[in-house]
């Protein structure tokens, strides 16, 4: 004890190899990097990692200020939460590198690197923003999207919360080897790679959208928690069914009240706890202050009910009487709700809708039924509920309601918005896999399809239409479907041959780009004509020389994919060797995903077999890359038996302590339909309980749950749905 406020304590922890708290990447020689043997060391202390790098209290409710001090080789580079001071001693092979005290902050926002990364940076009104990366990346251009629109955003945030950035400098990082997609670390947040950098030439529309997306999702979260607060509210809603619940309350109270009550209390609690009233109680503040705002009940009244009980409600108008119900809404009629709510299952319920395509004032349903007369109408007259998508519960009519709206959507879908056409699909599917309506009747918001041309509703469709190409493509009832799909997705097809000059130019609309990639793949998969050699003839142009890739970056993810699926081993090769020589972290992943797709079956078990190669594919890759293969209606047996025969293996390589390998078990389970599957899971479960499934165990159960649903959907309504399909595709 040197003074009584100073302990010096001498610990020490072993750096692990891809383990959660710390990871040492080891990057093979052309994969994705030319130099061979770089080596990068990082820290992950969230959640209860701190404590095995330094003596600590780990718990996010105790703060305290970290002066940290690194030593290194000469010819790395050290980072941590603040910035940095280096130091070198004569004589000695290495540097010290000490770093500016943090603010009072948690240790899990601890974090520090050594490494030989290279930054591209700016100075923005005394702020450092650093993109770092491997030489090769920065080099490239890879960095530059990042660091231009750090500062906008950063800037955004102060003016949205009314509150100043508080560091001194904002540090981010591209790993090639990184379990988790970001963690916000104060000062320094760490990404994949494919998480932050982006090449203005080589990378999609999509990738810039991940990008963006992830980047943006992240660095809310660091500001938030650059401010140290422990909101767990906004945290954990966040990452879950928040966004929507969080958009609803904006909608309700308008967004300049939401903004308000936001500012109030994040700089009321900087560098401080919370608990999860107050922020209510500032919306609250937010409201009284606001005149022309009303609301049925307070604030936290109303989101009590949001946030403190299971899932969300189905809201019934019946247009023929003009009641209006609300219950619990239930994806399987079967589930038994074991868990009691004080509210019993009631929501405060915040209806914006339409009458015949004009608005109306705003309704609350707060019981479980009443009646809202203006809802009642009758002959050609229609009601349409939840506007915008602004309320976060599915919508239900009476027959007539519902068949006038798809009349609508037949003769003029265009009197409907985007996104309400794409509400209406998604409820209709999700109503009839709870069967609250008919399975026809979910269809039936299908037909009018063939007039669509946005990308959300089609979007919609598609996702909502997996499931039964999911449950039908080992059966003859995918003969009748795919051609059902080849009837509505050919007059997008070819509306983006045209709009494209023949494929030679890109949509302008940012979503028409995403449309034309789902024109593509739906019309490959169902075999309309013209695309087979459209995708074959890229391809083959690119195998004649690698060095030109005519395929647009947009399209390259469908167009390798079913090139593949189309073609042989020598395909499958040339897309290997690619994978092998890509510097672009975005070109690795599509090459990677697309290997998958192939129909031969010795070619993907070869795959199956590099997966656990960590030469071959790297470990953060090896579980996806499986469910990947599974994906594939020809590869899912084969993944399923490689990893029912290889799960004690693969659990001990790549289950402990990983974020996604539960959904290992999910990806390759989703098809299963069958008796004999249930029985091959259950048999699985048992076989391995002395192995154990770690994150996976949940996942587990619920693919026995999801099987046995499955099984019951698949034997109710087989029969009409192929009948329905068969009527439909002729």
């Amino acid at each position: 004890m040197q003074t009584p406020n100073e302990i010096v304590h001498n610990f020490k922890m072993p750096v692990s190899v891809i383990k959660l708290q710390y990871y040492l990447l080891n990057v093979s020689l052309g994969q994705f990097l030319k130099a061979f043997g770089l080596v990068v060391a990082t820290s992950q202390m969230q959640a209860t990692y701190a404590r095995k790098s330094f003596p600590c209290f780990d718990e996010p409710a105790m703060k305290a200020v970290f002066s940290v001090t690194i030593i290194h080789s000469r010819d790395t580079v050290a980072l941590s939460n603040g910035k940095e001071k280096e130091a070198v001693i004569d004589s000695v092979a290495v540097k010290i590198t000490t770093f500016e005290p943090t603010r009072k902050m948690s240790t899990y926002l601890l974090a520090f690197i050594v490494s030989d990364f290279v930054p591209i940076e700016s100075n923005q009104n005394d702020l450092l923003i650093r993109i770092w990366a491997r030489r090769k990346a920065i080099d490239d251009g890879q960095g530059s999207y990042a660091l231009n629109v750090t500062g906008p955003i950063l800037r955004f945030y102060e003016h949205y919360y009314n509150t100043s950035y508080p560091l001194s400098k904002s540090d981010q990082i591209a790993l090639p080897d990184f379990n988790a997609g970001a963690m916000e670390n104060w000062g320094l947040v760490t990404y994949r790679e494919t998480a932050l950098l982006y090449d203005p030439i080589l990378s999609s529309t999509g990738n810039k959208e991940r990008v963006s997306t992830h980047w943006f999702l992240t660095q809310t979260v660091s500001f938030l928690k650059a401010l140290e607060i422990q909101a767990h509210q906004i945290l954990a809603v966040c990452f879950s069914k928040g966004a929507a619940v969080l958009r609803m309350l904006s909608e309700f109270l308008t967004e300049p009240v939401f903004a308000r009550g936001l500012s109030s209390y994040l700089n009321t609690f900087a560098f401080g706890n919370t608990v999860y009233t107050d922020l209510w109680d500032h919306l609250q503040q937010a409201v009284e202050n606001a005149p022309g705002i009303h609301i049925p009940h307070s604030v936290e009244n109303i989101m009590n009910r949001w946030t403190l009980q299971m899932g969300y409600p189905v809201v019934t108008v019946d247009t023929r009487t003009g009641s209006v119900t609300q219950k619990h809404f239930l994806l399987d009629p079967g589930s038994t709700v074991d868990r009691p709510s004080q509210f019993n299952y009631t929501w405060y319920v915040p209806i914006k809708w339409m009458k015949t395509g004009v608005q109306q004032p705003q309704y609350w349903l707060l019981q479980k039924t009443d009646t809202h007369i203006p809802m009642r109408v009758s002959g050609q007259d229609w009601v349409l509920a939840n506007t915008n998508v602004s309320g976060y519960f599915r919508v239900n009519y009476d027959p007539d309601n519902w068949d006038r709206l798809l009349s609508v959507l037949n003769t003029n879908h265009q009197t409907v918005s985007i996104i309400n056409r794409a509400q209406i699909i998604d409820d209709a599917f999700n109503l009839a896999r709870a069967k609250i309506i008919s399975t026809t009747l979910a269809l039936r918001t299908t037909k009018y399809l063939s007039k669509e041309r946005d990308y959300i509703p089609w979007e919609s469709a598609l996702r909502n239409l997996n499931y039964y190409i999911l449950m039908f493509d080992r059966n003859e009832v995918y003969g009748v479907l795919q051609a059902y799909l080849k009837k509505q997705i050919q007059p997008l097809f070819e509306h983006f041959k045209t709009i494209t000059s023949n494929w030679t130019r890109v949509p302008t609309g940012h979503t028409d780009q995403y449309n034309q990639i789902n024109a593509i793949g739906i019309a490959c998969s169902a075999g309309v004509e013209g695309c087979r050699e459209l995708i074959k003839s890229w391809y083959r142009e690119w195998m004649k020389n690698p060095s030109r890739n005519p395929i647009h970056p947009n399209l390259k993810s469908t167009v390798y994919c079913y090139a593949i699926a189309f073609g042989g081993v020598a395909e499958w090769d040339f897309a290997w060797n690619m994978f092998k020589n890509a510097t672009l972290a975005s070109e690795a992943s599509r090459l990677r995903s697309a290997l998958a797709c192939s129909k031969i079956p010795w070619l993907l078990n070869r795959y199956l077999e590099y997966t656990l190669d960590p030469t071959k594919i790297r470990k953060q890759d090896a579980t996806s890359t499986i469910q990947n293969i599974a994906r594939n209606v020809v590869g899912m047996p084969l993944a399923w038996n490689f990893v029912n025969a290889r799960w004690s293996y693969i659990f001990q390589q790549y289950g402990k302590g990983s974020f996604s390998f539960s959904n290992l078990v999910s990806g390759i389970t989703q098809r299963f339909s069958t008796e004999y599957e249930l029985q091959e899971l259950k048999r699985f479960k048992e076989e391995n309980l002395s192995v154990g499934f770690g994150s996976a165990t949940m996942a587990l159960e619920q693919a026995i749950e999801k099987t046995t649903a499955n099984i019951k959907w698949v034997t109710e309504n087989k029969a009409e749905v192929q009948r329905w399909f068969a009527q439909e595709s002729t």
